[in-house]
């Protein structure tokens, strides 16, 4: 089993330039309602967009606020290339990159352009 986690966005195309960029990641489908995001051939994330609903309803209410509650998380080999890369497009930063003593590795908590919490950790 591998994971494939899904997160419900306001804008597709967006979220996608701003994840493909501080992962280091591609678009592996691309458009406005709904990406998967690949890291050579290992999808990571995929992102669907809110109000959309196709043949399985909508993901959330929006009316409520996104990413509350949630922490999309991600291990990687290259922590302190990740975190340039975050700052290159001027990511929100939450959290500077810290020792998270009881994972004992370091750690990155960013906020995605819809306010989910994005955390890089090192392997």
């Amino acid at each position: 089993m591998r994971p494939q986690p899904l997160i419900a966005v306001r804008d597709v195309e967006k979220s996608s330039a701003w994840y493909c960029a501080v992962l280091g990641a591609e678009s592996a489908h691309g458009g406005p309602e709904y990406e998967r995001i690949a890291v050579g051939d290992v999808l990571v994330l995929q992102l669907h967009r809110l109000e959309v609903s196709h043949h399985h309803g909508t993901f959330g209410d929006p009316t409520q606020v996104l990413g509350n509650g949630v922490a999309v998380w991600f291990e990687t080999d290259d922590l302190r290339a990740a975190a340039d890369r975050a700052r290159a497009i001027g990511a929100s930063i939450q959290t500077d990159i810290h020792h998270n003593p009881n994972a004992d590795h370091y750690e990155l908590w960013l906020r995605d352009p819809d306010d989910y919490l994005v955390v890089l950790a090192s392997s």
